[in-house]
């Protein structure tokens, strides 16, 4: 890197660069208007939640709690028989992931929230090391998504409204209906032969939330839970891609529908963004193939300017690609049935990035991923639409896009203008390049794009990275500094969650290393920071317990209520006992974060 723009990393932040080339020198001095009004925390190491001395926080809801009176509280003893096996399918799921409200009245609300994955080293006595079906499907009714009703009390605190009509669990044998990928024979398996309904989502990662009200759970690491009982299957060039082999994670091919030797074309129907109407319990969720088949983090949905709908979308793996999808028709607010459907047909581009005068900021290009274009034939191994959609990893390398640090949640500001993108951390990186300027990159940034006359409906944008997470005080003088906005007080690594509340803050969370020591010296457990998107400032609002990942992230109408997900407490069976204490079991838990005098959260 050239010594001018290193130094420029070292001695200026890039949001302070970005702005003024973009609005002007003049805003540099302006008055900023103050958005983060709340005393930054030291880190914390602790087995609890820390918040700002002027905030509470208390849980929400925890892996197994019931959602209805008929189901029994959480059981220590671990036992797995039928009883529990079903019992699963009316409480909360595992590892809270990402999640939205919906709102019923100013008190209460739909909660949606993805049940990410499964922690057998806590959900079994033997700590996942003997499976066996019974085990497996305990799992498989674990995971998924919990929809549910929220009410407020008289102390303002939110509590589950058991039995409300919304309460509903989705799991890995819910069925799906099939959106633009129906009949492919691709999807075909010998329990669904004419590829019509898929059972079940898993995975599911980060999410979105459309304008006409549904629910988008967005399908990730899958192939975690494919296997083969042939150890020499020999497997093709797509399941290489996408992680498919021969040895699960978690031992799923003990039920033959994830034993690709016995349903090669399983894991074809998963890997996509599944719609799910919130407001109605009987509705059917939908896997909505047209926005592309890989390791989805969200979806982040937006109206452009002339009507088309918008989604723009990580693949959180390193080396892996952003993309986005523009609808074929258009939203209409008078017309919401027809905006049901809006995410069955469109086209799909993935990014390029360039570098421009220097390394921390450049153009780039959204290349289209269409049968028939761009070299996407049957001569070079795309045989039709439904190819690509299934195997959309390997078009968009075959195109050209820019490989990425592990693009994870995506959100837009709030005149959907810039659009933000955590990059994780890629410590396999080798080369710096284009919008990833660091080898091995372990703390992981932030970057952002935007288009001419905010049209995002273009082909060409510009970007610039909003921020270097990094150790300044490990690396003073080395790019893993980080930028100037990075100091002693504020240092994280590998920013995962993104969100904008309505008065532009931006929120950042953390799923990152939290050993507290080398080259994470003064970072502490995973944390929720709070960034000022006009000067760069960043302040921490939040640690989490011991071995957690801070994600999913809500608020309420008012803004004075904020829901934030702890995720795997004591994984690795590290010593938590969140949130019950003593020996308890360590339970992924949503809690609700208020201001002591009812203040807007962060204000």
């Amino acid at each position: 890197m050239q010594r001018r723009n290193f130094m420029k990393i070292l001695g200026v932040s890039t949001a302070s660069l970005s702005y003024a080339s973009f609005f002007g020198a003049s805003i540099l001095n302006a008055k900023e208007n103050k958005l983060l009004g709340f005393e930054s925390i030291d880190i914390n190491t602790k087995d609890i939640v820390v918040v700002p001395k002027d905030y509470e926080v208390k849980p929400l809801i925890s892996w197994g709690d019931p959602l209805f009176s008929s189901a029994k509280e959480f059981d220590e003893s671990k036992i797995i028989n039928e009883d529990s096996i079903n019992n699963a399918t009316l409480t909360f799921g595992d590892n809270t992931d990402g999640m939205s409200v919906f709102e019923l009245s100013e008190d209460s609300y739909i909660m949606c929230v993805n049940n990410e994955y499964i922690n057998p080293e806590h959900m079994f006595n033997h700590n996942g090391k003997n499976m066996t079906l019974d085990d497996v499907r305990y799992e498989q009714n674990s995971l998924g998504v919990s929809i549910f009703e929220i009410k407020k009390d008289k102390n303002g605190d939110f509590n589950i409204v058991k039995d409300s009509k919304y309460n509903r669990r989705i799991t890995a044998h819910t069925p799906m209906e099939v959106s633009t990928l129906r009949g492919f024979d691709r999807i075909k398996t010998k329990d669904d032969k004419n590829g019509e309904r898929i059972l079940g989502t898993i995975n599911n990662c980060a999410n979105g939330k459309t304008p006409w009200g549904t629910y988008l759970a967005c399908e990730e690491n899958f192939d975690d839970f494919f296997g083969s009982s042939n150890k020499k299957l020999e497997l093709n060039e797509s399941e290489k891609r996408y992680g498919v082999g021969v040895d699960s994670v978690y031992k799923w091919e003990l039920d033959s529908r994830f034993d690709i030797s016995k349903n090669r074309n399983e894991p074809n129907r998963f890997g996509y963004v599944v719609e799910i109407d919130p407001y109605n319990p009987n509705s059917t969720p939908i896997k909505r193939c047209a926005l592309g088949r890989f390791k989805h983090e969200n979806a982040e949905v937006l109206i452009n300017k002339d009507g088309h709908v918008v989604v723009y979308m990580g693949d959180d793996e390193v080396n892996e690609f952003i993309y986005k999808f523009v609808s074929k028709n258009k939203f209409d607010s008078k017309n919401n049935k027809n905006n049901r459907n809006l995410l069955e047909s469109g086209t799909l581009y993935v990014a390029k990035f360039t570098n421009g005068k220097n390394e921390l900021e450049g153009t780039g290009e959204w290349i289209e991923l269409s049968y028939g274009k761009n070299g996407l034939i049957k001569e070079n191994g795309f045989f039709s639409y439904e190819d690509i959609l299934i195997d959309t990893r390997l078009a968009a390398s075959f195109v050209g896009a820019t490989p990425m640090d592990r693009p994870e949640w995506i959100v837009a500001d709030n005149n959907s203008r810039f659009v933000y993108a955590t990059l994780t951390n890629n410590t396999k990186r080798t080369e710096a390049g284009a919008a990833n300027p660091r080898v091995k990159n372990q703390y992981g940034h932030i970057i952002r794009w935007w288009h001419k006359d905010n049209n995002h409906n273009s082909t060409k944008f510009k970007w610039d990275i909003f921020l270097l997470a990094g150790n300044p005080m490990q690396y003073p003088n080395d790019l893993r500094k980080g930028t100037s906005n990075i100091t002693k007080d504020n240092m994280f690594n590998s920013p995962d969650g993104l969100a904008f509340d309505k008065f532009g803050r931006l929120w950042i969370e953390t799923d990152g290393k939290y050993s507290n020591e080398g080259d994470f010296l003064g970072m502490g457990n995973n944390q929720l920071l709070c960034a000022n998107p006009n000067t760069g400032e960043v302040r921490r609002f939040l640690s989490g317990p011991i071995g957690c990942e801070i994600t999913g992230i809500a608020f309420s109408k008012d803004y004075k209520t904020m829901f934030i997900g702890i995720q795997h407490p004591g994984e690795n069976l590290l010593p938590s006992h969140y949130p019950n204490g003593g020996d308890s079991t360590p339970r992924s838990t949503i809690v609700q974060i208020r201001h002591k005098n009812g203040n807007v959260i962060g204000s």
